[in-house]
Order: C-alpha cells, then structure tokens, then sequence
C-alpha cells in the first residue's frame, strides 16, 4: 500500500482528493492536515510514503512545510499539488526537496500515477513545469565552485549521463544515446546521485545547472 497524507487548507478540496485517491485500491489515506505545520507533525507522527502539499497554506505555506520535512523526515517524499503555476513555488519548492510538482487541473489518472511515481522514489514534473525548470537553469550565471568539485567525483560516464538527465531525457532515453542497457543506466543514475548527495533526478537537474555542466559539456 501507498500511504498518502493530504494537506490543503480547503476543506473541499482535501475532501475530493481523498476521495480521488481512494478509488485506487493501492492507495491508503492516513490522514489530513489544514495547515503547513500540521502537515509537518501528522507526517513525522504518521510516516505516509507521500504527501500532497498545496504551497498556500496558513501557519507555514508549503515551501516552508516541505524544507522542513525533508529535514525531519527524509523518508516522506512530497508531491506540490497546486493552482499556481509560478516560478517562485516551482524552484521554491524543488529546492526545498520536493520530488514533483503538478498543477490542480492534472487530470485524475494522472495524479494517481504521479502518487506511485512519487512513492517509488522517482520524481515528476508536469511537462510546463519541466519546461520552467530547463528554461530558468540554462539562464543562470556563474556555476558555484563547490558544485565544481563535486563534479570531479564523477566519472566521465557519469557525467554524460547527468548532462543527458539535465536535458529531460529517460533512462530508456539515455540509453539509446549512449547505446547501453537501460539497466545500466539506472546503475549510473543511482551511483551519481549518491555521490552527489541528490535525492532525485529533479534535484539532479536543479544540479547540472547551476553547477555549470550543461554549458562546460560539448556532448
């Protein structure tokens, strides 16, 4: 079973996502929370794999909740679930350690899909948020230098791959650039990210770019 936390200040709103969700039988609904820090204590108090977090919340917005969950509990993965489509939530909350970020007007199956992603440790993007996100990153300035030496721990494989995660492409997808099994590259994807401290191929990306890796590699 999936368990999932909901947190969004409208009663309504809480009330058809869990009634949404519970038509998969996969899913299991653990509990509900109104504001940014119940959100935060009912996750730590009740472990769900996952919780849908809305960005503007009374008491602690969204952003805030989520920072403080990935520090609290590392092992709770957050999906934003929002009306907003802003830069600021997008790269707020990404930042803050979100593993996805969808708008309210995702369509059912989708979401539900987006829950399992989520809850098995991958990450998700809508397809606009995603083109945000690589548009925003290919504008940064200066790459930091300490994002330069982490870089230097990866290996030359490696690095093709980030750059490759970095421009949105899947696993199957990267694979048949570099003409190797796709169960290779998920070996390359889960070494890099460790290396680099990463817990997703969001965080993955947010990484590529501002540590310079896209503009430095001709690949």
């Amino acid at each position: 079973m999936t368990r999932v936390l909901i947190s969004d200040d409208d009663d309504l709103m809480r009330a058809g996502l869990a009634e949404l969700l519970s038509n998969d039988p996969t899913i299991d609904i653990v509990g509900e929370a109104a504001t940014g820090r119940e959100a935060v204590e009912r996750a730590c108090r009740l472990a769900p794999d996952v919780v849908l977090m809305d960005v503007r919340m009374p008491d602690l917005d969204g952003i805030m909740a989520t920072r403080e969950l990935s520090l609290a509990a590392p092992g709770v993965r957050v999906l934003i679930l929002t009306t907003f489509e802003q830069d600021d939530y997008i790269f707020g909350a990404l930042r803050a350690g979100a593993s996805g970020f969808l708008l309210k007007r995702t369509r059912p199956e989708e979401l539900i899909a987006a829950v399992h992603t989520v809850a098995a440790g991958d990450s998700l993007l809508s397809p606009s948020v995603t083109r945000r996100v690589i548009d925003r990153m290919a504008r940064q300035p200066i790459p930091d230098l300490a994002d330069q030496s982490m870089l230097a721990g990866l290996t030359p494989r490696e690095r093709e791959v980030l750059t490759l995660i970095a421009r949105g492409l899947s696993n199957r997808e990267i694979a048949t650039a570099l003409v190797v099994e796709e169960s290779t590259i998920r070996t390359h994807v889960k070494r890099l990210l460790m290396k680099l401290g990463l817990r997703d191929r969001v965080q993955a990306v947010i990484f590529a770019y501002e540590s310079g890796l896209n503009q430095s590699s001709s690949y």
